[in-house]
């Protein structure tokens, strides 16, 4: 539902009242097709499907979403009529742009911690209203979606923090009150407040900004006295940084800048014939 709601909200952002070049062609029935101007890896089939059924397209894939592609490479050929496939065109290379720019991105952060158990997350750094759509092509370039939103796991920031007064009697109210299968996670600067969070029952510790050594202490900590908490680094996490981030031993490894740090790609469609 909330796809398809995306969608024709996108569409009416491009054609408006209408698409002048509706109006004055000639309905003909044909082909196009999208071609890879640059390297990259591949995202937005999903939507690109879902569209094709609102609008009788017919579609032939080459390429699925998390594959790679080459420049020059077809992606997609796309057969109905002319109207609307030039009037979708820009959608649909938007989309599939902006996803697998993304996509691409994640990339290149997994394989830079490929020979490491360490996970990739993203963040809730998203542009407005496409939390979903970006989330999705973070999972088609290899990485693992962190929380939605504030409804699925709680996290404690620093912000949150300085409003509770005790944290080990606020913990117990929260396992009380929270849905049973819903995760806590405490965000963390110093050693002292991992401690804290250890000790109150947080189930995931977020190492925000620490130094490669004090998050090596705070997995020796983990280890020998709370080897069920997952560990969280964030915070200056690039692709020159993130294998040595891995290296502390946490578990995962969050960074929003594989969505919003992703320079686009380039695609382009072209009219292969017309009848």
């Amino acid at each position: 539902m909330l796809k398809e709601i995306f969608l024709k909200a996108l569409i009416a952002e491009d054609i408006g009242r209408g698409d002048l070049f509706s109006r004055i062609s000639e309905s003909k029935e044909i082909r196009a097709y999208i071609i890879a101007k640059s390297d990259g890896v591949f995202a937005g089939r999903e939507y690109v499907e879902a569209l094709a059924n609102m609008y009788d397209l017919a579609l032939i894939w080459e390429v699925k979403d998390g594959e790679s592609f080459q420049k020059g490479q077809k992606l997609l050929f796309i057969s109905g009529n002319s109207k609307t496939i030039l009037s979708l065109e820009r959608s649909i290379l938007d989309m599939v742009l902006h996803a697998s720019s993304i996509a691409t991105l994640t990339a290149q952060y997994v394989d830079a911690i490929k020979d490491t158990n360490v996970k990739l997350l993203d963040t809730r750094k998203t542009r407005p209203l496409l939390r979903e759509f970006e989330k999705y092509a973070v999972r088609c370039g290899g990485g693992i979606n962190h929380r939605m939103g504030l409804d699925d796991c709680l996290m404690l920031k620093d912000t949150h923090l300085q409003t509770i007064d005790d944290l080990d009697n606020f913990m117990r109210e929260v396992r009380q009150k929270i849905p049973f299968t819903s995760k806590v996670e405490i965000e963390c600067e110093s050693l002292e407040m991992v401690k804290q969070a250890m000790k109150a029952g947080t189930d995931i510790v977020m190492c925000d900004n620490m130094s490669l050594e004090d998050t090596k202490e705070v997995v020796g900590i983990r280890d020998k006295n709370y080897p069920h908490i997952l560990l969280e680094a964030s915070g200056n996490v690039t692709l020159e940084t993130i294998k040595e981030i891995a290296s502390t031993g946490v578990d995962a490894i969050s960074s929003g800048s594989i969505i919003h740090q992703a320079n686009w790609i380039d695609l382009s469609m072209k009219v292969e014939s017309a009848k």
